[in-house]
């Protein structure tokens, strides 16, 4: 009795996993967009309200057809459920990568708190139930067999690695070229102290480890599988990491949003700060091998 609760409660906390990196691939993108900020900070309750119920209406009809879950279940009250438990993954989302970017502090009224999360957190609870239709768990398809071992075996590690590499930059100039040339980074990178930026590498980690390794959008044996210099969980979310990070520096040095006259922290500020949408890119350019 006490092994089938413990599943549940895996299986649970893997669904929620999967709906949060969902929402962050789908979500990202939006949160560094300074318009959002102002219309959440200026919107009043009524226009709240009706964000709040636009979005319950999609998610849940997306829930009924799909949703985040392993398991399928379409029953409405089932899709009720699963509705509020994919807002409520979205809202913590978006408030978190909000308090991040400093968006959110302890000055921030409650009003402009709830306005900002709230229309950020749209984007999320729909990247959240689109999770399974798009991403679908692979975590019990079959073990590949011995011929497409001994052919992975014979690509070699170095052609693994640098295909690697090569989705990891494709999905990091996917996302963050949107992102490079905006006035946000650097406004955002003026409020932020080192602690914040530790915070941020952290999220960064973690969130691309979790959405290549942890939420089952890809074979999960078969990334663990397969060959390559960097190819362990944690050394390669580290090494895509960093090359995420050349790619930041790439995008925010073509745009002229930094120059070689700029000091090194700046540098190193806003190049963090875009690494967060890059690192989360280059993750899903990974799911695609």
């Amino acid at each position: 009795m006490k092994k089938r609760h413990r599943s549940a409660w895996a299986t649970e906390l893997n669904d929620i996993v999967r709906g949060a990196c969902g929402g962050f691939l789908f979500g990202i993108p939006l949160l560094y967009t300074m318009e959002v900020w102002w219309v959440g900070s200026t919107a009043q309750p009524p226009r709240i309200m009706m964000a709040i119920a636009g979005t319950f209406i999609a998610v849940f009809w997306l829930n009924r057809t799909e949703g985040f879950r392993r398991t399928r279940r379409s029953r409405p009250y089932e899709a009720f459920m699963d509705t509020v438990e994919a807002m409520a993954i979205g809202l913590l989302c978006a408030a978190l990568v909000l308090l991040l970017l400093r968006e959110l502090t302890f000055d921030t009224s409650l009003r402009e708190a709830l306005g900002k999360v709230i229309f950020e957190s749209v984007p999320f609870a729909l990247g959240v139930a689109l999770a399974g239709h798009f991403l679908g768990d692979t975590r019990e398809a079959e073990p590949p067999n011995d011929r497409s071992q001994s052919k992975t075996e014979a690509a070699g590690s170095l052609n693994a690695t640098l295909a690697d590499i090569g989705a990891t930059l494709i999905g990091a100039i996917v996302i963050g070229f949107n992102i490079s040339p905006t006035d946000e980074i650097p406004m955002v990178a003026a409020a932020v102290s080192a602690p914040w930026l530790l915070s941020i590498i952290v999220a960064s980690l973690l969130i691309s480890y979790g959405i290549v390794f942890e939420a089952g959008f890809s074979d999960q044996r078969k990334r663990r599988q397969q060959q390559g210099i960097f190819q362990q969980p944690l050394s390669e979310t580290v090494m895509s990491y960093l090359v995420s990070l050349v790619a930041a520096v790439i995008m925010l040095w073509f745009f002229e949003r930094l120059t070689l006259s700029d000091p090194w922290t700046m540098w190193l500020e806003q190049t963090l700060l875009l690494g967060l949408p890059a690192t989360i890119g280059g993750a899903a350019g990974r799911l695609t091998l």
